[in-house]
């Protein structure tokens, strides 16, 4: 089985912030689908990970999601850094983020409480249990940023999106 991992801004560090409706997150989803489905058609991917945060995390679940009708042999992971990962969130966030729980095949639970670390173990968690990584990453200092570096110390397959350009580079 091959997996993929997600990572990327929050949508305070995307260009359009926090409005899907904006064109560049459309594109944006428009191409995070057409890489999620090169995964499964090109290279196999049968897993993906998501880190469940706010932002890309969140498009690339439901962009999985919505392609199981199609993959039907695809699973979707949640990896959960801490049980209180949403709890700060509003309404309409968390209610979006336990739809997505309760579609994944499976969930992991790095820790039930929140510590400084709990983002860095879960997204440790998602590079070592991947053999590629989808980021979309404008290339600036961020925890995306500190999940790729990790991606490449650990060779792992990276392909990441530019949220600025749209630019996809393959390392």
């Amino acid at each position: 089985m091959k997996t993929c991992a997600f990572t990327g801004h929050r949508p305070q560090h995307l260009p359009f912030g926090m409005n899907e409706n904006d064109e560049r997150c459309i594109k944006l989803k428009e191409e995070l689908k057409e890489q999620i489905i090169n995964l499964i058609e090109a290279e196999n991917v049968t897993h993906f990970i998501t880190g469940m945060a706010l932002g890309v995390d969140l498009y690339a679940a439901e962009i999985v999601l919505d392609l199981k009708a199609r993959y039907p042999s695809i699973t979707l992971e949640s990896a959960i850094p801490c049980e209180t990962q949403a709890v700060k969130w509003s309404a309409a966030q968390r209610e979006r983020y336990y739809d997505i729980a309760a579609q994944c095949d499976k969930e992991t639970m790095l820790q039930c409480h929140y510590s400084p670390d709990c983002m860095d173990k879960r997204n440790r968690y998602m590079v070592d249990h991947a053999d590629y990584i989808l980021a979309v990453w404008n290339g600036c200092p961020s925890g995306t940023g500190n999940t790729v570096r990790y991606a490449h110390k650990k060779g792992k397959s990276i392909i990441v999106i530019n949220p600025d350009s749209l630019d996809v580079t393959r390392e």
